[in-house]
């Protein structure tokens, strides 16, 4: 009875999802997502769907865009594609070549930050750093270098720790080691997440600074610990680019 009883009350939250989703507009993904898979989809459409909605704030946001992403790691790309192709302005190129380096084609996100960074949107910060990500991911650093020094020139913007960081993998892929260490350790030092503590890390494996990248890569073990499970796969990832380059060192 007791059975029958959380069959019967999970079927009645699966069906209120059902009614709020389809009330509220969502995709029509969402309905088999609660259905077909209770009790998890229910919970998943709460988190992602309700939640940042009930409580706001950053990080409910950052919750929910994780596990979306999760679900459907595409869906951000097709968005800004279709966005782009009704209407092609720089925000919405910006927002498309963001989606295509986060999928790893650097190439595709070079076209169009450089379609976007014209006329008066040639000094864009936003789209200069996104420029010279794509050009460090496609191997070229002396094209990367040069679009960072651009955006150096504004105190403002070029001089943040995402910037420094562009800067650092620069320079140690043009073999400037000493410049590359002061601008990778200065944004290790002040980036959220694991990104910059992670690169340090890999810059000190390749070259000669084994132990300190152990240290790094420990310091990321144990902050792994603490993380929220939504947040652990993307940290887990540059995790082991650090340790990846450490047992290649």
């Amino acid at each position: 009875m007791h059975s029958l009883s959380l069959i019967f009350l999970s079927l009645l939250i699966a069906i209120a999802l059902c009614v709020h989703a389809v009330r509220s507009g969502r995709e029509t993904y969402w309905l088999w997502i609660i259905l077909m898979f209770q009790p998890l989809g229910g919970a998943v459409y709460f988190l992602t769907q309700i939640v940042p909605g009930l409580v706001g704030g950053s990080s409910a946001r950052r919750i929910s865009r994780a596990a979306r992403e999760t679900l459907d790691p595409h869906r951000e790309y097709r968005e800004a594609k279709a966005a782009c192709q009704e209407t092609p302005t720089v925000r919405n190129q910006s927002r498309l070549a963001a989606a295509a380096a986060h999928l790893g084609r650097p190439a595709e996100a070079e076209a169009l930050y450089r379609a976007a960074a014209q006329g008066v949107m040639a000094d864009d910060p936003v789209l200069l750093l996104g420029l010279a990500n794509s050009l460090l991911e496609l191997r070229r650093p002396a094209e990367a270098l040069e679009v960072l020094e651009r955006l150096g020139e504004d105190e403002a913007h070029g001089r943040t720790p995402p910037a420094a960081l562009a800067l650092g993998r620069a320079y140690e892929e043009l073999g400037r080691i000493p410049e590359a260490d002061t601008a990778l350790q200065w944004a290790s030092q002040r980036l959220p997440g694991f990104e910059g503590l992670a690169r340090y890390a890999a810059f000190m494996a390749r070259n000669g600074r084994r132990d300190e990248a152990r240290e790094a890569v420990r310091e990321m073990d144990k902050r792994l610990e603490k993380l929220n499970p939504q947040f652990r796969k993307e940290g887990r990832a540059w995790r082991d680019l650090a340790a990846q380059a450490l047992s290649g060192a």
